[in-house]
């Protein structure tokens, strides 16, 4: 009864359908991949002690799929607006899946589904974004793809990582 009960709330949620980018590009230390430090709000501690220096959020590029786009659109177009480089599609590598709660607005559960998809960068400069999406991107940088599963914040994002760096592994000709 349980499950039922459970999958019951979860048709009933918010759905949301989001698209990402994980661009691979060929440098003279190896393959590099882009990514986003996101815009975050300052934290303020409530009490006197001295904190540790927040963490750098690094993210993958994502967004909102819009009417009447492909997710795979979607994914040229996040990577653009948020890092400064074009990407060509290559390959679907996988859907991630979780709830969260419009902590903005409200206070909706959502149910979220983001696309991800491998892209070649074809062009672009690395954090040429506008002053308008400077709201949501801090920065945008290339990360070695050795080093980047470690540095993104978040667990499916590290995922993706490691299933773009297996097709390229097992697709020399790219």
């Amino acid at each position: 009864m349980t499950n039922c009960r459970n999958s019951a709330k979860l048709w009933a949620m918010v759905r949301e359908f989001s698209a990402g980018g994980v661009v691979v590009r060929q440098a003279d230390e190896g393959w590099t991949i882009a990514v986003i430090e996101p815009q975050k709000e300052p934290t303020t501690g409530t009490s006197g002690a001295k904190s540790k220096a927040p963490k750098t959020l690094c993210a993958l590029p994502k967004g909102i799929v819009d009417p009447g786009e492909k997710p795979e659109q979607t994914a040229v177009r996040e990577v653009r607006e948020e890092t400064g480089v074009e990407g060509a599609v290559v390959v679907k590598l996988a859907d991630i899946k979780y709830v969260y709660v419009r902590t903005w607005s409200d206070k909706e559960r959502v149910f979220k589904i983001v696309s991800f998809y491998l892209l070649r960068y074809v062009g672009g400069r690395i954090d040429d974004v506008t002053v308008e999406m400077r709201i949501e991107v801090k920065r945008a940088l290339w990360l070695p793809l050795a080093v980047a599963e470690k540095k993104l914040s978040y667990s499916n994002e590290r995922k993706m990582i490691r299933l773009a760096r297996q097709y390229l592994e097992t697709h020399p000709e790219f």
